[in-house]
């Protein structure tokens, strides 16, 4: 039998650094999405939050303080989407930062005529290439299944998009997978997506323009998801963990993507939970 020295310390680490069984039981009733996985998989996502809690660096900003239970929270929600895969996917980068709520985001961008404009504006979490994981923690434990939102599986889904540059809403796939099919399936169903929430912005605008009531969306997904391609696999992403029955039935060929993607039947698992 051949010596695998990551494997030998990354046992060495959940030898001697392991959750606390109460502090494990909390984190999994608060995060109701994991209370579907089988006692194997919730052995497997201890093993890998453990790990990422050793190899990446949690602080908080603004006087933040972080936590132990903080820090697993995190980690149990940004190690859902690799419990398939590996901690190796996460590798590139060491640090979560962590503010108690909204941020301001500045950043510049060019007009259609080219005038560079610097601009500011609160967000709820970001990514950097090769650098932090920056998220809002009064969001972070706003993630309620069934609702679709989740900014720390949404900024982790970046995170994965991004590993072979910058995120554009095609991670880079597995070798029995079909970059060509991916491709396909996702542009479709970002542009049906784009032109329902042009249509429910047309409906609103029109209702208030009548001083009518709002109309209804009949959307469950995040309207910011037609920002991108980017957005639009980060949001899916989030949606396909917390409400899988509903991407299912929606995107049933975005869905299977992600199943292939991040080797989990989040539906069967819900099903059969």
């Amino acid at each position: 039998m051949s010596w695998n020295f990551k494997d030998w310390y990354r046992r060495r680490i959940l030898d001697n650094e392991s959750i606390p069984d109460d502090l494990w039981k909390r984190t999994i009733a608060q995060l109701r999405f994991l209370q579907g996985l089988s006692p194997i998989e919730l052995k497997r996502l201890r093993e890998c939050v453990t790990l990422f809690l050793h190899a990446k660096q949690i602080s908080g900003a603004h006087g933040l303080v972080v936590t132990e239970e903080m820090h697993v929270v995190i980690a149990a929600q940004a190690c859902i989407l690799i419990l398939n895969l590996d901690l190796d996917y996460y590798d590139g980068w060491v640090e979560v930062i962590v503010y108690p709520g909204e941020f301001i985001r500045d950043y510049e961008y060019a007009d259609e005529a080219g005038v560079v404009h610097h601009a500011s504006e609160p967000v709820s979490g970001e990514s950097w290439l090769g650098g932090p994981v920056i998220l809002s923690w009064e969001d972070t434990i706003a993630a309620e299944a069934g609702v679709g939102y989740n900014v720390v599986i949404h900024e982790f889904a970046h995170k994965l998009d991004m590993l072979n540059g910058d995120a554009n809403g095609s991670p880079p796939l597995h070798a029995d997978m079909s970059q060509q099919a991916w491709s396909e399936v996702f542009s479709k169903a970002y542009a049906d997506f784009c032109v329902e929430v042009d249509a429910v912005e047309a409906m609103v605008i029109d209702s208030q323009i009548h001083h009518d009531s709002d109309p209804c969306t009949g959307s469950y997904f995040d309207p910011y998801a037609a920002e991108s391609p980017a957005e639009f696999f980060a949001v899916m992403s989030e949606a396909f963990f917390e409400m899988p029955l509903v991407v299912k039935l929606n995107f049933p060929a975005v869905y299977e993507q992600l199943v292939l993607f991040y080797r989990q039947d989040t539906a069967q698992r819900w099903i059969e939970s």
